[in-house]
């Protein structure tokens, strides 16, 4: 009888202790690994460097009680009754001094520029400059405790990043959206010649233009800048896709850098129009190059002797791969700069010493 009691007692007692094992026993336990439940501390971070922006400003329009027959016999036709158009937007406080960012699409035309901060204040702003190549615009405030929002090296994140969206769609202040980064270095939609977009699925609306794109961390990777709008069967604009453009915080930093210093974007200019040739090297590979279609004249091209119908294939040493970003590369020179560009003319390479100068303003 002993032995058969004994008998029992040990697998119940090996159970007991194997249960209590996996109970106390961290390491036994599978965990999530993929990433954070909430990102409540980046927005925590980056809500009180994000403005809300209210314009107004005083549009011609046409009353509807002048449209009555009898009144138009005693009215100039041409003649408008002002009103005031109102709009809203999102803005980035960029510096403690209280130098915000946001689109100049935002802000333009506006008579009145109203700013809401996420803790109540509101305070009225001025326009310190705008730069239509890039769409943004710096703004002043003077109201002081202001928190700065610290700023992530865009040329570091990677498609599959996450991304949140904060700003002001549709009058919600400070709304936040989640999504990833759905691509890099987005351009040809001939909005102007500085196209560099990151592209992202997180929510964006009517109000969010000039807002923040921070990630993970609550540092800003970008300004909202545009919502790509498809088309439908019956020919009318469908949006909300998921396709959402940024500006990149690293071309934010130099255009305000340019705004603050002179009031407007300093781009360097060589002085030529290009058309994109593709092409194949001796190994087959394909390669691209600028082809010269047009030199300014007296410009910086001409005077270093490129003629119309050379090829651009070098700037600095380097061979052109991309046309866009060899474009981009003489931009971000000064005016004064030296660069060596490579040119084929005919059969023959050679490179030409070129001192860059002012880009004109476009009409």
């Amino acid at each position: 009888m002993r032995e058969w009691v004994s008998q029992l007692a040990w697998p119940a007692l090996v159970g007991v202790l194997a249960a209590a094992l996996l109970l106390t026993t961290d390491w036994l336990v599978p965990r999530n690994t993929q990433g954070p439940d909430s990102y409540s501390n980046a927005v925590m971070v980056a809500t009180p460097s994000v403005v809300n922006i209210y314009t107004a400003k005083l549009v011609a329009d046409r009353s509807p009680v002048l449209n009555a027959p009898l009144l138009r016999r005693f009215m100039n036709p041409g003649e408008r009754q002002p009103r005031v158009e109102r709009s809203l937007g999102s803005g980035v406080i960029m510096r403690e001094d209280g130098h915000i960012i946001t689109n100049r699409h935002v802000i333009e035309g506006a008579q009145t520029i109203q700013i809401l901060l996420s803790d109540g204040r509101r305070a009225s702003a001025t326009v310190v400059g705008a730069d239509s190549e890039t769409d943004l615009a710096l703004l002043k405030t003077e109201l002081s405790g202001l928190s700065a929002i610290e700023t992530a090296n865009s040329d570091s994140i990677n498609v599959g990043d996450v991304v949140l969206a904060i700003g002001n769609p549709y009058g919600f202040s400070h709304s936040v959206s989640l999504g990833i980064v759905s691509g890099l270095e987005r351009y040809g939609l001939q909005l102007s010649a500085y196209e560099n977009y990151i592209q992202t699925d997180a929510t964006i609306h009517l109000g969010n233009s000039g807002g923040a794109l921070i990630d993970s961390e609550g540092q800003l990777v970008g300004i909202n800048t545009l919502i790509y709008t498809g088309v439908n069967d019956q020919n009318t604009e469908v949006s909300g896709i998921g396709i959402n453009l940024a500006t990149p915080s690293n071309l934010v930093s130099v255009v305000m850098s340019d705004l603050i210093e002179y009031g407007s974007v300093i781009r360097g200019w060589l002085g030529v129009s290009v058309d994109l040739l593709m092409g194949f090297d001796e190994q087959g590979r394909s390669t691209q190059s600028l082809l010269v279609t047009e030199t300014a004249p007296d410009g910086p091209a001409q005077r270093a002797g490129i003629q119309v119908g050379d090829l651009i294939v070098a700037l600095e040493g380097t061979r052109v791969t991309d046309a866009r970003q060899a474009m981009q590369t003489i931009a971000r020179l000064r005016p004064g700069d030296r660069v060596t560009v490579g040119l084929r003319r005919n059969d023959d390479e050679f490179t030409v010493d070129a001192i860059v100068s002012t880009r004109p303003t476009a009409p």
